[in-house]
């Protein structure tokens, strides 16, 4: 876990892979992707890459892009906000989400 990376957000979050988001303080994407995320009761590790240049490479290393937010549940990429939900509307995203 990042030293940098925020609580998790959701009270009583379902059990299931650990969900990590890395964002930037302005990007409307990244709040959309917690909001729907909180929305499922999920619980997530947020990465801060502008406070931390060092997290930024680790993201780009990692996803192998360079826009936020990225979004890993568990060992899987799932890609950014459009990515997650696209995996939603597709039926993917659930059973992801529960291991």
């Amino acid at each position: 876990m990042s030293s940098t990376a925020s609580t998790p957000v959701a009270d009583t979050a379902a059990k299931g892979p650990e969900i990590v988001i890395y964002t930037t303080a302005i990007c409307p994407y990244c709040v959309a992707a917690k909001n729907f995320l909180k929305s499922k009761g999920r619980e997530w590790t947020e990465v801060r890459i502008d406070l931390e240049p060092a997290e930024r490479e680790k993201m780009v290393a990692r996803a192998r892009r360079t826009s936020v937010p990225q979004i890993f549940i568990g060992d899987t990429h799932v890609g950014g906000y459009d990515d997650m939900i696209a995996l939603h509307r597709s039926g993917g995203l659930e059973p992801l989400l529960a291991g």
